[in-house]
């Protein structure tokens, strides 16, 4: 039983701080997982202009984003300029390169892309998207093998970006297992939801969390799990690492996504959709969402 585990970086301080200490704990367990890595400015402060939006409000109110997460990360940006993360902590990305996890682009500017992408020009995207894909590719020494979209928010600017970038995969939508979309390499979907989009709704609680993702799982190697190098690398670390313990009991086998894609992949396509506790759009498999 494969368990794709996905680690999404889109902060300075995760990148500092939580992937570091992520990394550490997968080493002692002789796991290897799949990086994606946040380059540029860390601007993610700038979404606090959302707490405007209800539900927005509502999801970090049920969060404890301000606990979990920091003030430094919440006002990264805003207060003071938010540092771009390559240039200061490329070490940190040689690290997680040179210790066997697959290295992937996730942004250039993670707030930008999720605000603007999909009004943004197609000129535009694709400087977001050649920008991380170059500075990750100087920090580590070596071209990025992936990519996957921030916030599962994939445009068909970003597709036709990544041309001649020869991804093994990508991960940019939510839904079941692997399939190959008309344009790029197959996407890997992710199943399964992220702490955030959970915890704080129908009952789940920090207490059961890990139980009720356990209950999620297909069990078919197609399970995907994504977790964040601020929350699980950082005070949800103990939760995460329960988690683990849990799950390698029921069998799990915990691997990076590029292993999990098979021999034959089915064609489907990538359409517009929505997630239980996750604001706004997000791409999905298959054309009904």
């Amino acid at each position: 039983m494969k368990l794709g585990l996905r680690i999404d970086v889109d902060t300075y301080r995760g990148t500092r701080d939580g992937l570091p200490a992520l990394c550490r704990l997968l080493d002692r367990r002789g796991i290897c997982a799949s990086i994606f890595l946040t380059a540029g400015p860390d601007n993610m402060g700038r979404h606090l202009r959302r707490l405007l939006r209800p539900s927005f409000l509502q999801k970090m109110l049920r969060s404890r984003a301000g606990s979990i997460y920091g003030w430094d990360i919440l006002l990264r940006g805003t207060i003071w300029p938010g540092p771009v993360i390559h240039r200061r902590l490329a070490g940190v990305f040689k690290d997680v390169a040179r210790q066997g996890h697959e290295v992937g682009v996730h942004a250039w500017d993670h707030h930008w892309w999720q605000m603007h992408a999909s009004l943004a020009s197609s000129e535009r995207v694709h400087q977001e998207v050649v920008r991380a894909h170059e500075a990750i590719a100087e920090a580590i020494g070596t071209a990025p093998t992936c990519a996957a979209a921030p916030g599962w928010r994939c445009t068909e600017s970003m597709l036709s970006s990544r041309g001649g970038m020869d991804y093994s995969y990508v991960s940019d939508c939510r839904g079941e297992g692997v399939f190959q979309p008309s344009e790029g390499p197959p996407q890997i979907c992710v199943n399964l939801p992220t702490w955030d989009e959970t915890v704080g709704r129908n009952g789940v609680t920090n207490d059961t969390w890990n139980e009720h993702v356990l209950s999620l799982m297909k069990r078919d190697d197609t399970d995907v799990l994504t977790i964040h190098a601020e929350s699980e690398g950082g005070s949800m670390q103990p939760l995460f690492e329960d988690f683990l313990d849990r799950a390698q009991a029921a069998g799990a086998e915990c691997v990076p996504l590029g292993s999990m894609i098979p021999d034959r992949i089915e064609t489907d396509s990538i359409s517009r959709g929505s997630v239980p506790g996750r604001e706004g759009w997000v791409a999905v498999r298959g054309s009904n969402g």
